[in-house]
């Protein structure tokens, strides 16, 4: 009975966020002419779009690649496509707002104030946070298992037996984060393939390890049996994203089905077993748990910057550090455990 709630809780959610897949903006008649229009001659109104004709130094842009900008200067510059479309969105939202209309979201996004290259500041910012948190933790969990904690006496490996596992863990989930740091920097289509493909990544190897951890899996012939079919479709699913279709709600339902699973998982295992950091586990869970609501009841950018995603990415900054601190209080427990028995 309590399966079926679960199911049918994930089958709402995904539905809805198929609804949001859709972007109100993208389909304002006002916004694609302008757009269009920009994109031929350059121009919105009053504002040059100077990347639309020339580059700065005035050579074509269809000019061979010896004459054109070293390509630092050309990622910093906005291009035509995306320049086009932000100025035409803050001309169409400031037309909506004089007529009293609330802000849509243009190509699956709200109309965000861009600060220097930044075309969602907070976002970028609040990303790169993250990185640095994910970054600290797995270091101070390799000095823990490597220098603190007592080796193999023979082999000088670590006791803890997943140590590898969360190396792998952490450098996916830097990986992740980096590229949405990115992604909010610049959006183009390269970025948005490259953080939508790492996120997946790194929540179909959380799922792998979680399930490995919480069934106690050692063997390295059941491990490859537990992981071989999520591994598969991982990868068959970003495969499908990068080169058949990005298909957002889609997405959105495989990386939520992957995540809530991976949450229930570790936070029963962390009852049944009376681990000794159960409550760093379950805040950590109910944590998530909670800030996932902020990507499902979005809300567009408060003066431009803060939106729901933005806030999401701000709530798992101490959740990471509370994450890391369970992974190395396990390391402890299995290490103390193991010794013992080797006594």
């Amino acid at each position: 009975m309590e399966a079926r709630r679960w199911l049918a809780l994930l089958l709402a959610l995904g539905c809805l966020f198929e609804a949001l897949d859709a972007s109100p903006g993208d389909f304002d008649p006002l916004y694609r002419t302008c757009v269009e229009q920009c994109e031929k001659t350059g121009i919105i109104g009053d504002i040059s779009i100077q990347d639309c004709q020339f580059p700065s130094n005035e050579i074509p842009v269809n000019s061979p690649w010896y004459m054109q900008e070293p390509l630092y200067l050309q990622w910093k510059q906005l291009n035509c496509k995306s320049d086009c479309r932000y100025n035409c969105m803050m001309q169409r939202e400031k037309e909506r707002e004089k007529l009293g209309l609330s802000p849509v979201k243009y190509h699956g996004k709200w109309p965000f104030k861009r600060v220097f290259v930044f075309q969602e500041p907070l976002s970028a910012v609040l990303s790169a946070l993250n990185l640095l948190m994910h970054f600290t933790g797995w270091l101070s969990f390799f000095l823990l298992v490597n220098y603190k904690l007592p080796l193999r006496p023979q082999s000088k490996r670590t006791y803890y037996e997943y140590t590898g596992l969360w190396h792998i863990y952490a450098v996916l989930s830097m990986n992740a984060w980096f590229w949405s740091a990115i992604f909010h920097t610049r959006d183009f289509d390269l970025t948005e393939k490259l953080d939508y493909s790492s996120a997946v990544a790194s929540l179909g190897f959380s799922l792998i390890l979680c399930l490995l951890r919480t069934f106690n899996v050692k063997d390295e012939a059941s491990r490859v049996m537990f992981a071989a079919p999520i591994l598969a479709f991982v990868t068959t699913h970003i495969l499908y994203l990068n080169f058949y279709q990005l298909d957002y709600g889609w997405n959105m339902k495989v990386c939520l089905v992957m995540g809530v699973t991976t949450l229930l998982v570790w936070a029963i295992w962390a009852g049944i077993t009376r681990h000794p950091s159960r409550v760093k586990l379950w805040v950590t869970v109910f944590g998530i748990a909670l800030s996932m609501l902020l990507e499902i009841y979005d809300f567009p950018p408060y003066m431009g910057y803060a939106d729901a995603h933005a806030l999401w990415h701000a709530a798992t900054i101490p959740l990471t550090y509370l994450w890391w601190s369970f992974i190395k209080d396990d390391a402890v427990f299995r290490t103390s455990a193991l010794v013992k028995k080797a006594k």
